[in-house]
C-alpha cells in the first residue's frame, strides 16, 4: 500500500475577496476517503477565467462555499489508489483531472447520460473545483500540493504530451474540442471560432488538428489577428475593424463555435447567425455576462442551429489527448510558480495571458 504520509496544502479562497488577488496559502482537509478516489500530487494547475467566478462566487446558479481551492486543469502523479477504482490507474500514473469530478454513474441509478458516456450532462454533476460533491462535500481543486478526486475522472495522460501543455487541454480545450467533434468538424466543414482567448485558441489548434477545410478566426479587433494565424487560422475576421464583414462573410460557414462571454447586448448573435449557411450550426460555449443569449427567429430560417455544450467526458478527454499527440498540437502556456498563482490570476483576469498560464509546483 502506498505511503499517505502528506497533507494538503493550497491556495484558499477564505471569502469573495479571494478573486482580487488575496487567496492564502493554508492546509485543508479533503474530500472523506472512499476506495473509488485517487489521491494525486500534483505538478500543474491550469487558470481558467472561470476560476474567477467561482472565487467570487459571481455565478447565481453555482455559488461557493467558503473556503475554497480553485483549479480544475489538474496534472499530477497518482500517490494512492482505491480498491474500486475501474480504471487501471496505478500508482506513478502521470493523470488528469478536468472541470467534472463526479457524477451519479450508478450510485443513484443511472441516468441517460452517464449510461451514454455523456457524464458531463449528468444532472447529478459536480465541479472539481469549489464545488461539492453528491454527498455533500466539499471539493477542492488544484492550486494545491495534492488533489483527492474519484478515480473515474481521473485520465491518464499519454507519453509524447508535456504536463503543462496538456494542463490547459482538460477544461480549455476540452470544452471547445467536444462541440467540434460532436458536430462533424473535419475534412468537407468551413469552422468559425468566435474569441482568439484561452478557449478559442484551442479552437483553432483542434479544427486544424481535425482537418477542417477552412478555419476562420473572428474577434473584435485586428490586433490578434497575427497570433490566430500564427495557430494555424486560414483567415480572421475582425468586427469592430471591418464594417462590412457580415455581409462579405455571410452564409460561408458551418460550423461556429463562440466562446465570448461579453454581455447580450454587445453580442452580434444575429450577424454571427448570418455567417452560417444553410444546415449551419453556431454553438455557444462562452457564459454571456448577463446570462441571457437571445436568438432572433428571422435569422434561423435558413435551417440553422444555435446551441450550447459542456466540457467534455472522461472518454472524449482521452480522446482529445491522444490527437493531441498524433498531431502535435501545442497550445500557447506561460508557465509560472504555484508560489505566484496570487499574481497570475490577476494577469488572467486583466487578458494578459497568452493564452493560458499554467502553475508549476
Amino acid at each position: 500500500m502506498a505511503s499517505t504520509n502528506y497533507e494538503f496544502e493550497g491556495w484558499m479562497g477564505l471569502d469573495p475577496s479571494a478573486a482580487d488577488g488575496k487567496m492564502v496559502w493554508q492546509k485543508f482537509t479533503p474530500k472523506q476517503w472512499d476506495e473509488a478516489d485517487v489521491d494525486i500530487k500534483v505538478s500543474h494547475c491550469g487558470i481558467c477565467g472561470s476560476d474567477e467566478h467561482s472565487l467570487r462566487s459571481s455565478w447565481e446558479w453555482l455559488p461557493t462555499k467558503y473556503p475554497c481551492c480553485a483549479g480544475h486543469e489538474i496534472i499530477g502523479t497518482v500517490v494512492r489508489v482505491g480498491s474500486k477504482v475501474k480504471n487501471g490507474l496505478q500508482v506513478g500514473d502521470r493523470v488528469g483531472v478536468g472541470a467534472q469530478t463526479e457524477a451519479c454513474l450508478g450510485r443513484l441509478g443511472y441516468c441517460a447520460d452517464c449510461a451514454s458516456g455523456n457524464e458531463q450532462y449528468c444532472p447529478r454533476f459536480s465541479t472539481t473545483a469549489c464545488g461539492t460533491y453528491i454527498n455533500g462535500e466539499t471539493a477542492y481543486g488544484g492550486y494545491a500540493l495534492y488533489h483527492r478526486c474519484p478515480g473515474h475522472f481521473a485520465i491518464k495522460v499519454p507519453d509524447g504530451l508535456a504536463s503543462h501543455l496538456a494542463a490547459p487541454m482538460l477544461c480549455g480545450g476540452i470544452t471547445i474540442y467536444s462541440p467540434l467533434k460532436h458536430h462533424g468538424c473535419g475534412p468537407g466543414k468551413r469552422v468559425g471560432i468566435i474569441g482568439v482567448g484561452g478557449i478559442g485558441h484551442f479552437g483553432i489548434l483542434f479544427a486544424k488538428a481535425l482537418g477542417a477545410d477552412q478555419v476562420v478566426a473572428i474577434s473584435r479587433r485586428a490586433s490578434k489577428k497575427e497570433e490566430a494565424l500564427q495557430l494555424g487560422a486560414d483567415l480572421y475576421i475582425a468586427t469592430e475593424d471591418e464594417p462590412d464583414w457580415a455581409e462579405k462573410h455571410a452564409r460561408s460557414l458551418d460550423l461556429i463555435v463562440s466562446t465570448v462571454s461579453s454581455a447580450y447586448a454587445q453580442m452580434p448573435i444575429t450577424k454571427y447567425i448570418g455567417l452560417l449557411a444553410t444546415d449551419g450550426t453556431l454553438v455557444q460555449i462562452g457564459l454571456p455576462a448577463d446570462g441571457n443569449l437571445a436568438v432572433p427567429f428571422g435569422t434561423l430560417l435558413n435551417r440553422r442551429k444555435v446551441t450550447s455544450s459542456m466540457c467534455g467526458s472522461p472518454e472524449e478527454i482521452r480522446e482529445m489527448l491522444s490527437l493531441a499527440v498524433e498531431k502535435k498540437v501545442h497550445p500557447w502556456v506561460q508557465v509560472v510558480s504555484m508560489q505566484d498563482a496570487n499574481q497570475a490570476l490577476l494577469d488572467t483576469i486583466a487578458g494578459k495571458a497568452r493564452f493560458r498560464f499554467v502553475l508549476e509546483n
